[in-house]
């Protein structure tokens, strides 16, 4: 058992570092359903810890299972089954401190994967019923499948103990984790008298994989997630610390012959309907009762193969139901980011990830018809995709700020994206990306790679030119060169990680006329270094902590003229410990050139989050120091607190509330106060349907006499959203939703006053053929 010392010798330690302000973490519910007993196979095939190199065989199955947490038939006993030998974080590849055992078999159709997750206090098991993709900070198991066996790309399949599911793509190439991917899957959880148990069914549909009838090999990882005092990871294979890659460190399993997805076509016809009601002026003004407005779409993905998949759609309800986090948009510099959540953009995203945003979908904002192909032959990899947007968003980026502008211009997008696996783990892509209208065009044309020298030691790279023509009107009104132009952009980064160092160098170098209308790049016209190197000391039994990294970095920024933008040291100190806390201190020291004036600047800044209970999370942001007032140009001190907590009310109800307070102090006064608050309550009634409300307001405080130009802000700002959504979803697309949504606002004369009403319903049904 990995053991910690006592919390008050955190806490003293912590003290040792000063007055800080702690972060929040996620929370997860005790255990309180009836418990089911099931049956615990033993398969003669039982693997001991696996010996490096091995490769397993799945045993193939004619008997139909039943997806529903009892391992009751035949098939299951002569199912390949290993332990999770290995807890790998926080301890480092010691003895699992509880048992568990996987279990995999198949048949035509699907891959079957099972879970014995004993426990020896299992009214400590933290469930509890939330939507999809809601319940990492539970007890959880699963998977993770690299299925081309190229050690680039896994699918992750986690099931909690009430049969939650949570599905990701990892990407070992740029190092990234995406969840906003939603595969068709089965599952079932059930409480035992001694711990829990799991039953997944995947369907090779949902998977892809190399063509043939063969025997397959994919790479494995079983794993288990067993949140105490630590967060513990246990697993199938021990974890390297000093080797820079996941997947290459993965269980080979072999089987899988004659698999096949079928036909591999889903159909999914949409039904949407909306009315909106709008006051007729503001503040006085009577509500206008909005038409009806009703609307059907239709959206294919079809598997042409297990390794390519065709996606189409017609008239598609590419509206999303989830609403984007609020965020203050007050004193800023460039563009604010919101992630992409439309389902027809995620099949195969981390394909079009590269070194530089050169893709970001959510441009595409109106689009009458979209089509997509992603697959993989071989060593190649291949993404296309085209839309006919009828509304067109444009952000104009510089090197000191960027603005934005949405036009009635019908384009035509489009992307296409190549990449070639090169040796054991490095790889080489292009990329090209157009967006067209009438008088209206942005080209991008480029190459990108990855190249490991060792298990340590890589570099990533891109290399973009761009050639963009703007409307005359466009271009004069938002300062843009007239006619045609071209430039380009280009950014290498060196990483080095090993168990205890990390050291890491960037470049950037984007010319004043690049523009990606397809991607998400706010700031153009610099190039900038940046260096820096970070040590870590890992925790043991004899230890209060985790792991402690203290690391810092130095950059420069300079514009296409040579006029140095910034200067910058920064160091942090990052300890994970006991609770599942998590602190961060920084400080940084910069200088810095905006509108033609020279600002020095020191900030600190600190997060901490801990989770004292298994339902109780919390955590707080805290930045201080000197600040650019950039509506006026001069210095500032700035002031910002964002205390966030989440509570788990039983087993159906969470509570999220979280709060950004911001103060801007200038020579004479304050210039702005400003306070957004966000208040998420979920009931989820089972494992398919939830309610859920959502307040989102912001207040905003100013001193007008303060600002250059008084007339042109108001002295106060307020914003209130909310929402009401009720959801019955039987798979990711197969769904249902109603909902109610409003908006108010208000200023130093008018207090918070109904803006619209909007209600709304949203049908899907998915069709797997």
């Amino acid at each position: 058992m990995f053991t910690r010392k006592p919390l008050w010798a955190f806490c003293l330690a912590l003290a040792t570092l000063g007055s800080t302000t702690l972060p929040a973490t996620p929370i997860a519910v005790d255990a309180e359903a009836t418990t089911v007993e099931a049956a615990a196979p033993r398969s003669a095939q039982t693997t001991a810890a696996l010996v490096a190199g091995t490769i397993l065989s799945v045993p193939e199955t004619a008997e139909k299972i039943v997806v529903d947490g009892v391992l009751s038939e035949a098939a299951w006993q002569s199912a390949l089954s290993m332990p999770l030998s290995y807890e790998t974080r926080p301890a480092e590849n010691t003895p699992s401190p509880v048992a568990t055992e996987i279990y995999l078999t198949y048949d035509r159709d699907n891959l079957y994967i099972a879970f014995r997750a004993d426990d020896p206090e299992p009214e400590k098991i933290r469930a509890r019923l939330s939507d999809r993709d809601q319940a990492f900070q539970d007890d959880f198991v699963g998977v993770a499948l690299d299925t081309f066996n190229d050690e680039r790309r896994a699918f992750e399949f986690f099931v909690n103990p009430l049969g939650v599911q949570m599905d990701l793509i990892f990407d070992d190439v740029n190092g990234s984790e995406d969840g906003s991917w939603d595969g068709i899957w089965s599952s079932a959880g059930k409480l035992t008298a001694t711990g829990y148990v799991v039953e997944m069914a995947i369907p090779y549909s949902t998977l892809r994989f190399p063509k043939g009838g063969l025997n397959q090999r994919w790479g494995l990882d079983a794993l288990r997630f067993y949140p105490r005092g630590d967060r513990h990871r246990l697993s199938i294979n021990k974890q390297d610390r000093g080797i820079d890659c996941y997947l290459c460190q993965l269980t080979k399993i072999e089987g899988f012959a004659g698999a096949s997805p079928g036909r591999n076509l889903e159909i999914t016809p949409t039904a949407t309907a909306a009315r909106q009601d709008k006051r007729d002026g503001f503040p006085d003004g009577k509500f206008q009762q909005g038409e009806t407005e009703s609307d059907i779409g239709l959206t294919t993905t079809w598997g042409i193969t297990p390794n390519i998949t065709f996606s189409g759609t017609l008239n598609p309800d590419f509206s999303q139901v989830e609403a984007d986090s609020a965020q203050l948009d007050i004193n800023t510099q460039f563009a604010l980011f919101f992630p992409e959540r439309r389902p027809f953009f995620l099949e195969g995203a981390e394909l079009f990830d590269t070194p530089f945003s050169a893709v970001f979908t959510r441009n595409v904002a109106d689009p009458a018809w979209g089509a997509k192909l992603t697959g993989k032959v071989g060593k190649n990899a291949i993404g296309v995709f085209a839309a006919r947007d009828e509304l067109t968003n444009l952000l104009f980026p510089g090197s000191q700020g960027s603005r934005s502008t949405s036009l009635p211009l019908k384009t035509t997008d489009s992307v296409l994206r190549y990449r070639r696996d090169i040796g054991d783990s490095s790889a080489l892509g292009g990329l090209v990306t157009s967006r067209k209208a009438d008088g209206y065009s942005n080209e991008v044309y480029g190459i990108d790679g990855l190249y490991r020298f060792d298990s340590s030691n890589s570099v990533t790279f891109q290399g973009l030119i761009s050639n963009t023509e703007y409307p005359d009107s466009v271009a004069a009104q938002f300062g843009q060169p007239q006619g045609s132009f071209d430039d380009h952009a280009i950014r290498a980064n060196y990483n080095h990680r090993s168990r205890n160092w990390q050291a890491w160098g960037r470049y950037q170098d984007i010319g004043p006329g690049f523009r990606a209308d397809m991607g998400f790049i706010p700031q153009v016209g610099f190039d900038k270094w940046v260096a820096g190197l970070a040590h870590v000391w890992w925790g043991d039994d004899e230890n209060w902590y985790t792991d402690i990294r203290l690391g810092g970095d130095y950059d420069v920024t300079t514009d296409s003229t040579g006029q140095e933008l910034e200067r910058e040291a920064e160091m942090s100190l990052n300890i994970n410990g006991p609770l599942q806390s998590h602190i961060s201190l920084g400080a940084v020291v910069r200088d810095r050139f905006f509108n033609a004036t020279n600002f020095s600047e020191t900030t600190f800044h600190s997060w901490l989050e801990i989770r004292p209970t298994g339902d109780l999370w919390f955590g707080m942001f805290t930045l201080a120091g000197d600040a650019i007032d950039f509506a006026n140009t001069q210095p500032a001190d700035r002031l910002r607190l964002q205390p966030n907590i989440t509570y788990n009310l039983g087993r159906h109800l969470r509570a999220s509330l979280s709060h950004t307070y911001e103060k801007l102090d200038v020579d004479g006064g304050t210039l702005f106060t400003a306070n957004l608050s966000q208040l998420r309550l979920t009931y989820q009634f089972n494992l398919r349907t939830f309610t859920r409300l959502i307040l989102q307001n912001t207040d905003i405080s100013r001193s007008v006499e303060l600002f250059d130009d008084p007339a042109s802000v108001a002295e106060e700002t307020k914003r209130l959203f909310t929402q009401l959504l009720g959801s019955y979803k039987i798979n990711p697309r197969t769904v249902v939703f109603v909902g109610y949504s409003d908006n108010y606002r208000g200023n130093e004369n008018v207090d918070l006053t109904q803006t619209d009403r909007t209600v709304f319903v949203k049908l899907g049904y998915a069709w797997v053929l």
